[in-house]
């Protein structure tokens, strides 16, 4: 599928910088099909963290090229911009980024055992990044359903998350539940796709926030990062 992505990208994309995103992400799954066979040869802990790592930087680029290729986006139709669209892709991106170090430090603690502290650290700091995007969009753009639904969405996981997350714990780590194993596989397995679905909301709300971001290089209101990046 990766394959025949990059391939269609290559050929009929007319944007440059979205062919080498496609070669990017068929580079990205070779190289986790790599490091997927040498951790079941070898069995080494590290390469299952670094193919977690691998797998949700994959996961990222993908759900990138589906907001780059969407309709909303090479909408061609004259759009009604933010003017603190700087802020709040600022907010979103860092937020983002303290998800994906976070889905790290959990591969980390799964594989490991090791490094919980950095684990709820980086839960508490991206706790606190999802209650300022909720509290920014809701004061400043609660009106537009583009920012104002994904944040809720957004707000709603990391309850479901934080309630996972706990519920993993004492699962796994304590004998407070006593929880059968394949409970506690269920737990973890869904605590790992909350995470990766928090990942792509927040970079969803990223980007939507570059597009629709005043300032950025425009021609005639349209299409800002499409057309900041087209050539």
């Amino acid at each position: 599928m990766t394959i025949a992505l990059a391939l269609t990208f290559w050929l009929q994309e007319r944007r440059h910088w979205l062919r080498w995103l496609g070669a990017v992400a068929l580079l990205l799954i070779i190289l986790q099909g790599v490091i997927g066979g040498l951790r079941v040869v070898l069995l080494e802990h590290a390469l299952a963290i670094v193919h977690a790592a691998f797998a949700q930087a994959f996961f990222a680029l993908t759900v990138s090229l589906a907001i780059f290729t969407s309709a909303e986006w090479n909408d061609e139709r004259k759009i009604e911009l933010i003017t603190d669209g700087g802020r709040l892709r600022r907010l979103c991106a860092i937020t983002a980024g303290l998800i994906y170090v976070q889905s790290v430090f959990g591969a980390v603690l799964r594989h490991m055992g090791e490094r919980l502290d950095a684990h709820l650290l980086f839960a508490a700091l991206v706790t606190l990044h999802v209650v300022f995007i909720l509290v920014r969009v809701m004061r400043s753009h609660a009106d537009r359903p583009t920012f104002r639904r994904p944040s809720v969405v957004l707000c709603s996981l990391l309850v479901l998350q934080l309630m996972l997350g706990l519920a993993s714990y004492f699962a796994k780590f304590t004998s407070a539940l006593g929880l059968p194993m394949g409970t506690l596989v269920f737990l973890t397995t869904t605590h790992l796709i909350t995470g990766s679905l928090m990942l792509a909301t927040s970079l969803l709300l990223t980007l939507r926030a570059y597009r629709y971001s005043v300032g950025s290089k425009l021609t005639g209101g349209r299409r800002v990062l499409t057309e900041q990046f087209s050539s």
